[in-house]
């Protein structure tokens, strides 16, 4: 019996350890990346954070109610560290998230089911209407990758856009 008991004080104890990290891992606050923030160096399959003060160019990406983005495609060299301000024009939230169709795909499905859900990841800004935020992002692999809304329907209405790394 008191086998039992430590068990479960001990899993008790193990999970509220973890919340904290669990609660950060998606944040409180899309887009809230801090002048003190510290740059990630985890590799995605389609590149990493990029550091501000590295960036060789600024694009600038417009986020409309017509579900659109402007531009719908970026074209960037290998190795490009880009700089995106990304505007909403619109009158509702809308987000640019860059991935692989695959894990916008399957991030804009995990959001149908969890419209709530806020995360703040480097590649990844959330905006709200009439506001501007950046993100950087440095393009390390070759090949065509992709950037949405992933707000509930948004992805679906086509609000994606392409970038070619040659």
């Amino acid at each position: 019996m008191k086998k039992v008991v430590l068990n479960q004080i001990l899993i008790f104890f193990m999970a509220t350890s973890l919340a904290p990290a669990v609660a950060w891992a998606h944040g409180d606050k899309h887009g809230n990346k801090s002048a003190q923030h510290k740059i990630s160096t985890e590799e995605h399959a389609f590149g990493r954070e990029g550091d501000p003060k590295k960036a060789t160019r600024t694009v600038a990406v417009d986020m409309s109610d017509k579900m659109r983005f402007t531009p719908a495609e970026i074209t960037v060299k290998r190795g490009d560290t880009v700089r995106f301000t990304v505007k909403n024009s619109g009158k509702v939230m809308h987000e640019m998230v860059i991935g692989t169709m695959k894990e916008l795909k399957e991030h804009a499905e995990l959001m149908k089911k969890h419209p709530n859900m806020e995360h703040d990841e480097p590649y990844m800004a959330h905006v709200k209407p009439g506001r501007s935020e950046q993100m950087v992002w440095q393009f390390t692999k070759p090949g065509e990758f992709f950037y949405g809304c992933l707000v509930p329907g948004h992805f679906e209405a086509g609000m994606i856009g392409k970038v070619i790394v040659k």
